[in-house]
């Protein structure tokens, strides 16, 4: 399928089951309750501005996702940055650009709202998408994700 073929829009509370599924076929774990939660704010919260985006093919097959919010800083006042939290492509249209058109059209949403600055978290060992986001023009950031084991 050719990109021109993919429709990029805002996500809607009908894309929950394509999204999941999507996400199960590319981690092979499922993760309903994660994207209950995210869905939740997507759809109820009040504060929430719509930032995530699908792909879908011309007879509406969803293909591919990117969830962000926006940071809305300390005190409530609102910051240049967000947060690109999830990204996914059903592994049947990946290799097609459809990650990259929707990082793109993600990426130009956020400019129109007067952000400046997108972070993600990229697990180190995780090649692909270190490759993928590098080539996006993502880079290390001056921040160091700290963890600890309890």
């Amino acid at each position: 399928m050719e990109r021109s073929n993919i429709k990029i829009r805002l996500m809607k509370a009908k894309d929950f089951d394509a999204i999941v599924k999507i996400d199960e076929r590319v981690l092979k774990v499922s993760r309903p309750e994660y994207y209950k939660a995210k869905f939740e704010k997507l759809i109820h919260s009040k504060d929430y501005v719509p930032t995530s985006l699908v792909a879908e093919t011309e007879d509406g097959k969803v293909v591919g996702f990117v969830m962000g919010e926006l940071y809305i800083g300390e005190y409530g006042i609102s910051d240049d940055k967000a947060t690109l939290d999830t990204i996914g492509v059903d592994p049947s249209y990946q290799n097609q650009g459809i990650g990259r058109r929707l990082l793109e059209e993600f990426i130009d949403h956020l400019k129109r709202l007067g952000i400046k600055r997108i972070n993600t978290l990229v697990d180190w060992n995780d090649g692909d998408l270190m490759k993928f986001f590098g080539a996006n023009h993502f880079s290390p950031s001056r921040v160091m994700n700290l963890s600890r084991n309890i």
